[in-house]
């Protein structure tokens, strides 16, 4: 388990995280505003470049509190509240933004896993283990990049010419970006939850054996050690 350091509680990497927690406002306003419909294209551009920005922070401020050994109680508690906010504020905006994508269940079933996940890191921290981030949550992270910027950018454009008779189809790929963040979301989920069970099954068997250590020890009339 990383242990936090007594250093002051804000610095460089948690100032960095604060600011994905200020983009949250900031991109709700920007995809439900109106003033942004008299100049083509603006709304989703703004939007998608401040979403990338801000996953970008995601990753920047660990490294460098790990670089500084500056991780601090306070950069342990905001991270993962920046990561979830930022999520469920992309998601639930969209269901209003572009609904033929993003229908209301779908953003349901991803925030609910982003708070499954956090509700199950909370009881591992209180049994004295952690549950460490597995390559699937962090492959999950760029998929949801690429859903959003995708269900952004369909708003405007359902194709972008290349050259010739060449496009890019931005409304397959948000298609099926969103629809296999959902799927990514129910398997990471699941993964999270077994590498959960089996610690505290083992963290169960221990406590079992240390009962029974303990409650042979008072039968011989040992007085275990303080």
């Amino acid at each position: 388990m990383v242990k936090a350091q007594k250093w002051p509680a804000v610095n460089l990497p948690n100032y960095i995280t604060l600011t994905r927690i200020f983009s949250v406002p900031l991109l709700i306003w920007i995809l439900s505003s109106s003033r942004f419909h008299s100049v083509p294209a603006e709304q989703e551009l703004l939007a998608s470049a401040l979403f990338v920005a801000a996953s970008i922070t995601d990753g920047i401020d660990g490294y460098l509190a790990r670089k500084r050994g500056q991780i601090t109680t306070m950069g342990m508690l905001l991270d993962p509240l920046a990561d979830k906010l930022l999520i469920a504020a992309a998601f639930i905006t969209l269901v209003q933004f572009n609904p033929s994508l993003v229908p209301a269940w779908m953003a349901v079933v991803i925030v609910g896993r982003e708070f499954l996940v956090s509700g199950l890191r909370a009881i591992a921290v209180s049994e004295g283990f952690t549950i460490e981030a597995s390559e699937l949550g962090k492959f999950k992270m760029l998929v949801q990049i690429v859903s959003v910027v995708a269900v952004i950018l369909d708003h405007r454009w359902k194709e972008w010419p290349l050259i010739g008779p060449y496009f890019f189809p931005v409304h397959w790929i948000a298609f099926l970006a969103i629809w296999f963040m959902v799927l990514l979301s129910l398997i990471s989920a699941g993964d999270y939850f077994v590498a959960f069970w089996s610690k505290i099954d083992r963290q169960a068997v221990k406590r079992r054996r240390r009962a029974f250590v303990l409650s042979r020890r008072r039968k011989r009339g040992v007085t275990p050690a303080i």
